[in-house]
């Protein structure tokens, strides 16, 4: 299963990474080195063109001094031409009824067709991080994998409704399952799959992401 976010969001942070280059005084080149990410991609992204995943955006966010939740206006800085969070707030066709896509609050960020979501809610900034809190939904046989950051500590994760299994890439990494009303941690740092153990399950996670100066 695809972690790329939703193609409407993509297209606002293609617009505002776009201005924050120009900003900056930044060639694409200059960005895509800084960021680790193809000059072919970034200019794609640019454009609406791509449909990038959570952990490029990340990249291109720090190496532009700023955050992913920055770049979707759910935070004041960084958010060159913002005009408030983007993503729909009506639910995608299979969200629960009185899960938070009936609110406009946060951004919707990843679903898919079977119903699965996931929702950035809040986010805070310090000097160092960006402490984010999102809301998942999962439907059985969805899954989202996450990208691999060494830099980034403990998740925080909390289930409110099922079974969450946490399936780490790597290779002898033992998997995880919360019941509800469960809470753990994630330490690995390498890339995993969150998906729904039991027919359908709804956690709340705190992440803090480095963020750049």
């Amino acid at each position: 299963m695809t972690e790329r976010i939703r193609p409407e969001v993509a297209v606002a942070v293609g617009r505002r990474i776009r201005a924050l280059r120009s900003e900056a005084g930044l060639s694409v080149a200059q960005l895509g080195e800084a960021s680790d990410v193809s000059r072919r991609m970034l200019t794609q992204i640019e454009l609406g063109q791509a449909n990038p995943s959570l952990g490029t955006v990340d990249r291109i966010a720090s190496a532009l001094g700023t955050t992913f939740a920055a770049l979707v206006g759910l935070t004041g800085d960084g958010t060159a031409g913002s005009v408030g969070p983007v993503g729909s707030p009506h639910p995608p066709e299979g969200s629960p009824e009185g899960s938070p896509e009936g609110s406009p609050d946060g951004v919707l960020v990843w679903s898919t067709p079977a119903g699965s979501w996931g929702r950035l809610l809040t986010a805070v900034e310090t000097d160092r991080h960006a402490v984010e809190m999102w809301r998942w939904h999962f439907v059985a046989g969805d899954s989202y994998r996450t990208s691999p950051d060494a830099g980034t500590p403990d998740t925080m994760v909390h289930v409110l409704r099922g079974r969450l299994r946490v399936r780490p890439v790597t290779e002898g990494v033992p998997v995880v399952e919360v019941q509800e009303p469960g809470t753990t941690r994630i330490t690995d740092r390498s890339a995993y799959h969150l998906g729904a153990a039991s027919a359908e399950a709804d956690c709340m996670f705190v992440v803090m992401v480095p963020r750049g100066v």
